[in-house]
């Protein structure tokens, strides 16, 4: 008897930790479905533009994420075209891998938008026009 009841109590153990591990194991797979962790930052290593940044930005000025997107689509040709040719090295020194099929956020296209503004008022270069 004894030997019938510890054979039925450890069945009905193993039985409940499998469900426990099938619960765990779509649970996880649901919430890999539902997070996008892919985060955008732009790094701008000019040290003048944080405080030149800060002295023009204000949220009253702000503009939609799709504005930003735009401005910077034209910003980006631009630039990519001076690099190209060989036009202001000393403000344009790199290639500018902004593709338009992704969404970078709200914070990375308005940075890089403000970012031009910065360019076109220290080194009179037109990139939003």
């Amino acid at each position: 008897m004894k030997k019938l009841l510890f054979s039925g109590l450890m069945l009905f153990v193993g039985w409940s930790c499998t469900q426990q591990n099938e619960l765990v194991q779509s649970q996880k797979k649901n919430s890999e479905i539902n997070i996008d962790s892919t985060e955008y930052k732009i790094l701008i290593i000019d040290p003048d533009f944080d405080r030149w940044y800060m002295m023009r930005y204000s949220p009253s000025m702000d503009r939609s994420n799709e504005t930003y997107r735009s401005m910077n689509i034209i910003g980006v040709q631009n630039w990519n075209s001076f690099y190209e040719r060989g036009k202001y090295p000393n403000a344009i020194g790199s290639y500018l891998n902004y593709q338009t099929n992704i969404d970078y956020g709200l914070e990375v296209n308005r940075r890089l938008y403000w970012y031009f503004k910065y360019i076109e008022e220290t080194y009179r270069i037109r990139l939003l026009r």
